[in-house]
């Protein structure tokens, strides 16, 4: 073995140390920034290619790698817009730019213009509502829109969908005539009202009325409650708005026809339709349960909330709610392979895989947690430990560097 070579193989073995001291620096230093995932230093051996006689030394390179894949521990906070993921999930920004990031620093607050930003910066992307219901675009960011809140101005949103659910009564004896008809006499089992937004987000009372026709068959008719005759109810001056028929098992008492639901169209408002799906038809008396209707009111917007498949809301000083954004998760096939970038963001690698895009609770995605974050998933006991160890071998293999330069001393004063 040349001196040579094993003094450059105790250099080797101080700038790995040096690098792990580096990484463990990085770690402490960051140990209370959200989201952040350690970094530690793998060593792998370099081998020199020796003959018979004589030995070469080698060296020992150095892979530092993070941890991207731990869960740190959820702290909870006060706060709507912070978020964490409980899963595996990341969540997609972009940077100022637009290029798009996952990141699992969820400290995100509005800034000037309403875009929910994190501590770093990185806008919150997500699906809007806008045109209907999203749905996730799994291989691309594409469709994924900067989350903004704004409340300025007045917002209105017609109904155009509710749902009904209701047990009506096994033994209800049929009477007539029928709602549907308007007649003056008409004769119904049961009544509910339900209110539903117009066009200019008017308040429309709707009344809904089920009356048994037979055994196990039911009329359904909607009116407008506002065109009611004082006093009696019927006639209706301008008729029903919507009328169905509905068929149950009289074993079961589930519903049995194609009919589940009523079509009809809010008066100076939009198409509507009203899911009836989840009625009964048991031995028991009318029971019905708050309904649900899309739409609101003009207002604006009171506070914010975020549910846990990452549907924000927003609610409304008179008690409605519109859903604004939907937010994804992302995944990658390797976490830790990713490309970490300043602001506790990382980008997919050709070793990582690439980036596949859903919504919460869906594989191992996990669930968004309004109102917590995550902490790092540093620890500084180890931190310490590491310190100290590295300090230990650094030192020794600063002893084969210094041994090594006194033998070539050795050498030199040969000729003396």
């Amino acid at each position: 073995m040349s001196l040579y070579g094993m003094m450059r193989t105790g250099v080797s073995g101080m700038n790995a140390q040096a690098n792990r001291l580096s990484t463990v620096a990085d770690n402490i230093a960051n140990a209370d920034a959200t989201g952040y995932k350690r970094s530690s230093t793998e060593f792998s051996s370099l081998i020199m290619p020796s003959t018979g006689g004589a030995y070469n030394s080698g060296g020992v390179t150095t892979t530092v790698r993070s941890s991207i894949s731990s869960q740190g521990v959820l702290q909870y906070t006060t706060s709507v817009s912070d978020l964490a993921v409980n899963g595996n999930g990341f969540f997609v920004v972009q940077d100022a730019g637009g290029t798009p990031y996952l990141t699992r620093a969820g400290a995100f607050v509005p800034d000037a213009n309403g875009n929910l930003v994190n501590a770093a910066g990185y806008q919150l992307m997500a699906y809007s509502f806008e045109n209907g219901t999203p749905s996730a675009t799994l291989n691309g960011f594409q469709g994924l829109v900067p989350v903004t809140i704004s409340d300025q101005g007045m917002s209105a949103t017609p109904s155009t969908e509710g749902s009904f659910s209701a047990n009506l009564p096994a033994g209800a004896t049929p009477v007539s005539p029928l709602p549907s008809s308007n007649d003056p006499n008409a004769q119904y089992t049961a009544k509910s009202s339900m209110v539903a937004y117009d066009n200019l987000g008017n308040k429309v009372l709707l009344d809904v009325y089920f009356t048994n026709t037979g055994a196990g068959t039911w009329d359904v008719s909607v009116f407008d409650q506002s065109q009611a005759t004082p006093g009696t109810s019927f006639p209706y001056s301008g008729g029903p708005l919507g009328t169905a028929s509905l068929t149950f098992d009289n074993t079961t008492g589930q519903l049995t026809g194609a009919v589940d639901s009523v079509s009809l169209t809010v008066p100076n408002g939009s198409a509507f339709t009203l899911d009836l799906s989840t009625l009964t038809q048991l031995g028991a008396a009318y029971t019905p349960t708050e309904p649900t209707v899309n739409g609101n009111a003009p207002g604006t917007i009171d506070k914010i909330e975020i549910s846990q498949d990452g549907t924000i809301y927003a609610r409304y000083q008179d008690g409605g709610s519109k859903a604004l954004y939907k937010i994804p998760l992302a995944d990658v096939t390797s976490p830790d392979q990713m490309t970490a970038l300043p602001g506790n963001v990382y980008a997919q690698s050709a070793e990582s895989g690439a980036v596949t895009i859903g919504f919460a609770n869906e594989g191992k995605l996990g669930a968004v947690i309004s109102g917590a974050l995550e902490n790092s998933d540093v620890d500084i006991a180890e931190e310490l430990t590491n310190m100290i160890a590295a300090q230990r071998s650094y030192t020794a293999n600063s002893k084969v560097f210094q041994t090594g330069s006194d033998l070539m001393d050795v050498l030199v004063n040969l000729k003396r």
